[in-house]
């Protein structure tokens, strides 16, 4: 408890940070790093699918999975602020957008000197996340496919970075990992046929499998400023709310094997584990002690009518619900406001700072 209530103490720090307040943003890290080095799904994406055409879907202010706008950033963004380093752009964009949504569609196009490889939809080892255009092929259809989401799941996107940069680490990046939400929704879905066990199963060999990329790939590969997010809990998101009694426990299963998998296969290696998902489960039980106003239902009108996609990834000040916002904790089912990336963001750092990065 006393974590938790230094975690909510942090959060105040924050909001009075981005006022211009003050706070430990404003001092030097301690650890000199080069650059941030970000692999994993929608809650690390800076804008693989900020396509033209869905730019102008969304009126010019799209591309995140938040609250677009000038000024609204996602956790990796804020945290490169406070350690110091440029600011993360997307390593690859593009769209296989087809169907009804082929006007978003774009060249998928790669970018040297962009090391934020995370991609909304991404799992942690399969190559068809969710949204991605294989599941149309799916009996009957999944039609988010016609998005054409990349997914390109984690293990490739840190390969591509050893294929980038001779095969190593150079030691002085920061490299964040936070993915598995994407193997939970897809292992939900097939749980109507498969059946829960498959899913909880599946979920723990995708955790075992995402703390071997960190031995094996990342940390065996030279990188020693290692920062590994665990699953928020999903079943207190709008989406997991949504759900019944039973599908609610299901997914709270599924987050914790996934995570006691992921912390049990990095026993013993150093690197900053943090526990999103504790934090999480306070938040909804304690919203004020964070700051936060809403912790049930998005700040994002969700409406066809006022959002094609039903998705944050075009949502932004002109098809937002009614009322102050701002401290809204989730902007769509799943995804986080702007807001609540700020407090994922000094969650982070006050790991970095336990282990003397910060």
């Amino acid at each position: 408890m006393r974590h938790l209530k230094s975690v909510a103490a942090l959060a105040t720090t924050l909001a009075l940070a981005a006022c211009g307040g003050g706070g430990a943003g404003d001092q030097a890290p301690k650890v000199q790093l080069s650059s941030m080095v970000s692999f994993g799904d929608s809650l690390s994406d800076v804008g693989s699918y900020a396509t033209p055409g869905l730019l102008a879907l969304s009126g010019g202010a799209g591309g995140k999975y938040t609250i677009n706008g000038p000024d609204a950033k996602i956790w990796v963004e804020r945290l490169a602020e406070q350690v110091g380093v440029p600011q993360p752009c997307a390593a690859q964009t593009g769209l296989n957008a087809s169907g009804p949504l082929a006007s978003l569609a774009a060249t998928i196009t790669n970018h040297a000197g962009c090391y934020d490889y995370a991609q909304g939809g991404s799992r942690v080892t399969e190559d068809v996340g969710v949204a991605n255009q294989a599941l149309l092929s799916l009996t009957p259809p999944d039609t988010s496919g016609y998005l054409g989401q990349l997914t390109v799941p984690v293990v490739t996107q840190i390969q591509r970075y050893l294929l980038a940069n001779g095969g190593k680490f150079n030691g002085k990046e920061l490299v964040t990992l936070l993915a598995g939400g994407n193997d939970l929704f897809i292992n939900l879905a097939a749980a109507a046929s498969t059946g829960p066990t498959a899913a909880v199963t599946a979920m723990g060999t995708a955790g075992a499998e995402l703390a071997g990329y960190v031995k094996n790939l990342i940390l065996a590969n030279g990188a020693k400023y290692v920062v590994v997010v665990n699953l928020p809990d999903v079943s207190k998101t709008p989406f997991g709310l949504s759900e019944d009694t039973a599908t609610q426990g299901l997914i709270n299963t599924m987050v914790t094997t996934f995570n006691s998998q992921l912390q049990q296969g990095l026993s013993g290696l150093d690197v900053a584990y943090v526990d999103a998902y504790t934090v999480s489960r306070d938040q909804n039980a304690n919203p004020a002690q964070y700051g936060l106003t809403n912790v049930t239902t998005p700040a994002c009108d969700l409406s066809t009518a006022k959002n094609p996609l039903q998705s944050s990834l075009v949502c932004n000040s002109n098809n937002l619900v009614a009322g102050d916002v701002s401290h809204y904790e989730f902007a769509d089912s799943v995804h986080p406001t702007p807001y609540g990336y700020q407090l994922l963001a000094q969650l982070v750092a006050s790991e970095m700072a336990k282990k003397g990065w910060l």
